[in-house]
């Protein structure tokens, strides 16, 4: 067991096994989330990633994950990821971004926020999670989209070790434009490991009209 090289805007994973490459992640697509919004409230809002390799469209759970679905929606609104890049991918695991740009160089980013991973939603493949760092609760602009079912991200127990990876939306959209992010020849930028060595940018990330909600 080893453990990931860390840095200030990477996910922190302790202890977890490099060679995990296709763990939980036979079957194509996405792994289903049950967030059907209670009645007589509105459709989950949907979200375009424009990319260099395609087009995702995700959908976020206000319901169940309030705090990081509104924060996440706000710098969709306010334009924060555009131009933005997917920094740190890695197969049988998951593509990070919402941070960087393609010099590596950190967006300024708001302020962190509580984390909601005992909402009861689990890191399965498709699965859109919070990215942090060693601390538990300082999660701001990065996300990840999990490619395999990451069963040890989960929440066990609200202690440092135990916390895990709040979940707040999934993929409804373009895995496969995922899983060829996360095919991409990568290497080391300086202290990042993992990096595409031709960025794949998040060109425009815009919240869909109510017209194209579900």
């Amino acid at each position: 067991m080893t453990r990931l090289s860390l840095f200030s805007t990477t996910l922190f994973v302790g202890a977890l096994m490099l060679g995990i490459s296709g763990c939980g992640a036979s079957e194509p697509g996405t792994q289903t989330v049950s967030t059907t919004p209670a009645a007589g409230q509105p459709a989950n809002p949907r979200v375009l990633i424009e990319t260099s390799k395609g087009n995702i469209t995700v959908e976020v759970f206000p319901g169940q994950a309030p705090q990081s679905a509104e924060n996440f929606l706000g710098y969709v609104k306010s334009g924060f990821y555009d131009g933005l890049i997917f920094h740190r991918v890695i197969p049988g695991f998951m593509i990070q971004g919402g941070g960087m740009i393609a010099s590596m160089a950190e967006k300024p980013k708001g302020a962190p926020i509580q984390n909601e991973a005992d909402n009861g939603l689990k890191n399965l493949r498709g699965t859109l999670a919070m990215a942090r760092t060693g601390d538990p609760h300082s999660a701001s602009s990065q996300f990840f989209i999990n490619v395999a079912d990451n069963a040890f991200l989960n929440h066990r127990g609200k202690s440092v070790e135990g916390w895990g990876y709040a979940v707040f939306g999934q993929v409804v959209d373009g895995m496969d434009v995922v899983d060829a992010i996360v095919a991409v020849p990568r290497g080391n930028r300086g202290p990042h490991g993992d990096v595409p060595l031709e960025p794949v940018v998040m060109k425009r990330v815009s919240l869909l009209p109510e017209a194209a909600q579900p």
